[in-house]
């Protein structure tokens, strides 16, 4: 229970009609879900207008409705109306208000980029807590408050999700909260409402460029700049082309990280590291902190991953062996995680389901110098046929094997995916097989590993699920692998 003045403080806004001295039950965006007293938010969406279901709202019990423009209301209804200039962006006030501005009691960081979010989210998670820290998470696959875990369904959710999980982790006893932040995200307000006490920005490359995303990439750009408007000191690589177009309208503290030019916190004397089958990175830091650092995830950005990891967690006081051993230890499901079933060679699964993000891995897998670098893929349906023709050509161009096979088909046929995967691939001279069964191609990877090979199981990632037809059924590549090797034993 709030009073409609209290939850609009600090907003601009008309009262159209009735008075904003009104207690309001609750704050409701989805009109399928408005109850008796509540604030109704009009959203303007993709497919749908709040403000066309205004008068439904109404008949059921809202006592207030926040609004961009007029709206049709039942005859003699006795119902608040504000007008504001963007409902999205007031909701993110709205509902920080009505949670008691969680975000006040705990450190919030944030993290944009094309890549690197999630497993930077992750590695910070596990380094303060090697502190005594108590760390919430909101990211692209899960959020975590406590011991509660939600399986996520966008990176960064709507205003009013991000601080009802703000406020469960507060009230949970946490103190941090790391959350990746898209730009989707901020382009939708959904950050607004409170000020993040770090701004982490890890690279930018085009991606998300289209209908329902961003209309160009000087768009994605600029709404990956809004984190610097909204935050207190700002973390950048320094190695990204694009990070002084980032941070040019920057009200934050800026620091520096990378390793190819001047930056406050620098990674020195990189080494690649295979330990029996299991891949990993050294180096060691200079500037604002040295230490010496193994990272058990391979590859050059995982060296931009823990040194991002590293330039924030140094802000919380972290000792060198807390930082060390929190590194040596940290996972991250999906992202170049390596699942142990030979000595001889090595398999991991990783996310990479677009073209760029696949070609980025293979080339991190190359520097490695395998026997065989193996590739097992698919392509999502009722997605873009470019991406299938795009993937299989890399794969064919970069892999020595690629063993092609179904991802979520969705609504289409699993093998016409597969067949457009085979244009691309026919456009080099790699060699492939088709399994159309994920299980069976992956049996086929085990059983055909040659020692030195790195197989790499891409696109799946941390889900545990294939969509097929409307349907999610459970299909974990730990669980697949495992039954692989008890049904050899």
């Amino acid at each position: 229970m709030a009073i409609l003045n209290e939850l609009l403080e600090g907003l601009s806004y008309e009262c159209v009609s009735g008075t904003t001295d009104k207690a309001i039950t609750d704050v409701i965006y989805d009109s399928r879900k408005v109850t008796a007293g509540c604030l109704f938010i009009c959203i303007p969406g993709a497919k749908a207008d709040g403000h066309q279901y205004a008068a439904d709202a109404v008949r059921a019990g809202a006592a207030a409705l926040l609004t961009e423009h007029d709206v049709e209301l039942p005859a003699g209804a006795d119902v608040t109306v504000i007008r504001v200039e963007n409902t999205r962006y007031a909701m993110a006030f709205v509902s920080a208000a009505w949670f008691g501005h969680p975000a006040g009691q705990m450190k919030i960081i944030g993290i944009t980029g094309t890549k690197g979010k999630t497993t930077t989210a992750y590695l910070v998670k596990a380094i303060l807590e090697q502190t005594g820290r108590k760390v919430g998470l909101i990211g692209t696959v899960e959020i975590i408050a406590g011991d509660t875990h939600i399986p996520a369904e966008n990176t960064t959710p709507e205003s009013y999700l991000v601080q009802k999980y703000f406020r469960m982790m507060a009230d949970a006893g946490c103190d941090t909260v790391v959350m990746e932040v898209s730009s989707q995200g901020l382009m939708l307000h959904r950050t607004q409402g409170f000020v993040f006490d770090f701004g982490i920005f890890t690279n930018l490359e085009p991606d998300h460029i289209g209908e329902n995303e961003h209309k160009d990439f000087d768009d994605y750009l600029h709404c990956k700049s809004l984190l610097f408007r909204q935050c207190r000191v700002g973390i950048v690589n320094a190695d990204d082309a694009h990070r002084k177009e980032v941070t040019k309208d920057c009200t934050c503290q800026l620091e520096t990280y990378g390793i190819d030019q001047e930056a406050d916190l620098r990674a020195e004397d990189i080494t690649f590291l295979n330990e029996g089958g299991s891949l990993g990175m050294a180096f060691t830091t200079k500037g604002l902190i040295e230490l010496s650092v193994k990272t058990a995830s391979p590859g050059k950005f995982s060296v931009y991953n823990t040194l991002t990891a590293i330039a924030i967690c140094r802000h919380f006081g972290v000792d060198e062996k807390g930082i060390q051993k929190a590194l040596a230890a940290a996972k991250v499901k999906g992202r170049t995680e390596m699942v142990r079933v030979s000595d001889d060679f090595t398999l991991m699964i990783d996310y990479a389901h677009n073209a760029m993000a696949l070609k980025s891995l293979l080339e991190t897998l190359r520097a490695y110098h395998p026997h065989r670098l193996v590739c097992l893929f698919g392509c999502g349906g009722n997605r873009a046929k470019s991406r299938r023709y795009e993937m299989g050509e890399v794969s064919g161009k970069m892999a020595d094997l690629t063993i092609i096979t179904s991802d979520n088909p969705r609504t289409e046929e699993p093998q016409a995916i597969i067949n457009d995967i085979k244009i691309g691939i026919a456009k080099t001279d790699g060699k492939y097989v088709e399994i159309c069964d994920r299980k069976e191609a992956i049996a086929y990877a085990i059983d055909h590993g040659e020692p030195g090979d790195i197989i790499v199981l891409a696109g799946k990632g941390h889900e545990d699920y294939q969509e097929i037809n409307g349907v999610k059924y459970p299909m974990d590549e730990r669980v697949l692998i495992q039954e692989i090797l008890e049904e050899r034993v």
